[in-house]
């Protein structure tokens, strides 16, 4: 199996939490209180900033121009046309970016900038791709179980569509070409990463659901 299918298949209960998490039942059903979507709306914008610095740094250490160039897109990608949907939400409710990182964005977001930093590539691009592949998989279950006039519809459309399928298409392909030349170290190692991002993935849902703080 390549790597994207044995770590998938390591992160299946975490998966299942998630989409089960009241977060993503409300959001999808539409009941989601609005102020814990502003809430996650905000802490979104500020991953998305180290999210992108983390794709950044590893776009630095690709050896394959085409890599790197793709990686650069991403991160690019990340603050352009995402935070053109917070944008979209934050003119909506009248309300800007006037808190810090709540600890769940916190953690996570050092976890992305240290795996990139100081692991090897491979892990990088391991601790990377939840995002966008769990992402991807939550927006299309919501799509699946929303609601009618769901006034979260547009955050369901940007994560089920067509555009950001092809992003994650690429993220798992390169991730399972590097992995292709890796280790047996190297693979473990990288499915450590994989299975780190995805609970903090949990982690973040359920800080904006509890609105948490310091």
């Amino acid at each position: 199996m390549s790597f994207s299918q044995t770590a998938w298949g390591a992160i299946e209960f975490t998966y299942k939490s998630i989409i089960e998490h009241p977060f993503n039942k409300n959001l999808a059903d539409g009941t989601l209180e609005t102020e814990k979507f502003q809430f996650y709306m905000k802490q979104d914008s500020l991953y998305l900033i180290d999210f992108a610095r983390a794709l950044a740094i590893t776009a630095s250490r690709a050896t394959n121009p085409e890599d790197l160039v793709l990686l650069l897109d991403f991160s690019k990608g990340a603050i352009i046309a995402e935070r053109g949907l917070h944008e979209f939400y934050f003119e909506f409710y009248g309300i800007k970016l006037d808190v810090k990182k709540a600890p769940g964005c916190f953690t996570y977001t050092n976890f992305l900038i240290l795996s990139a930093t100081h692991s090897s590539y491979e892990e990088s691009l391991a601790a990377l791709l939840p995002c966008f592949w769990i992402y991807q998989e939550v927006g299309l279950h919501i799509h699946r179980n929303s609601t009618e006039n769901n006034p979260y519809q547009k955050w369901i459309d940007m994560y089920s569509g067509e555009e950001f399928q092809e992003v994650v298409r690429k993220a798992i392909d390169l991730t399972d070409r590097v992995a292709e030349d890796a280790n047996d170290k190297q693979l473990e190692k990288m499915q450590e990463a994989f299975i780190t991002s995805t609970r903090l993935e949990w982690i973040f849902w359920d800080s904006a659901y509890r609105m948490e703080n310091w």
